[in-house]
């Protein structure tokens, strides 16, 4: 597996297929194989003749990671994605990021517009605006001795995930502790590129994805039927909505 620097860390990533590129980046406690590749995501969109990179965030699946929370937040890991566009010389880029995922991409949207195309937030509506709760309980599940320690639901989740992907559990609290710079509703409302919601209508965490929509000029809805958080991310409505707006973002490209 391919990596690069990033500021002194050393960072995974893969690079499939030809033709326009289409740039993936995984949700907490998750890595490009467990989001993107096992799924199905990778060999759909290398089919439909994409070239398709996905990242390890730093602390997550292959890349170097702290345990120190001042070395995370949205913003630096939206840095990482930059390096390695800039590493594959690459600008103009449709972006698709869940959870987690999906606010390092609006940060890099709205840094480097110049690097997106188009962006998908994937799994995060509304809550990109507000958060998503106290991140002390997960961080705290993350942290427990075993699984049966934890009590709160959220955390229990997020430890019984971490612990299927085989994470380093210490850098993902630290991840989780890190400090939230927040986006305004003013901020969001300055992407101008076409923008893809996708969040599951039994999704307790995202926040509404209509809401998050109405701010950007050029923003639609996906709503994924009957997916929670956790599941909606293999959902084959998802990716058929997925398909279309690539699609159409293409199109309208290339007219």
């Amino acid at each position: 597996m391919p990596h690069f620097d990033s500021a002194g860390l050393r960072l995974a990533y893969l690079d499939e297929g030809e033709g326009e590129p289409i740039l993936l980046i995984h949700g907490f406690a998750s890595n490009k194989s467990v989001n993107w590749v096992y799924p199905g995501w990778v060999e759909m969109l290398v089919k439909a003749g994409r070239r398709v990179i996905a990242i390890d965030n730093r602390g997550h699946g292959e890349s170097d990671g702290s345990h120190d929370p001042d070395d995370y937040g949205a913003p630096a890991m939206a840095e990482d994605a930059r390096r390695l566009l800039e590493h594959l010389g690459l600008t103009g880029v449709d972006v698709m990021g869940y959870s987690m995922g999906a606010r390092i991409t609006a940060f890099l949207t709205l840094n480097h517009p110049d690097l997106v195309r188009s962006a998908i937030f994937g799994g995060l509506g509304y809550g990109m605006i507000t958060g998503i709760g106290n991140p002390e309980p997960i961080a705290s599940a993350l942290e427990a001795d075993k699984l049966s320690d934890v009590k709160d639901r959220n955390g229990r989740a997020f430890r019984a995930f971490a612990d299927q992907t085989k994470s380093d559990r210490k850098a993902l609290a630290a991840c989780m502790r890190s400090s939230r710079q927040r986006i305004s509703q003013d901020e969001v409302a300055r992407i101008a590129q076409p923008v893809l919601v996708a969040v599951g209508t039994r999704d307790e965490i995202a926040g509404s994805a209509a809401d998050l929509a109405r701010l950007m000029p050029h923003a639609e809805v996906l709503d994924i039927p009957n997916r929670d958080h956790m599941v909606a991310v293999g959902d084959k409505a998802y990716k058929a909505g997925v398909l279309a707006f690539l699609e159409s973002v293409a199109r309208v490209d290339g007219a």
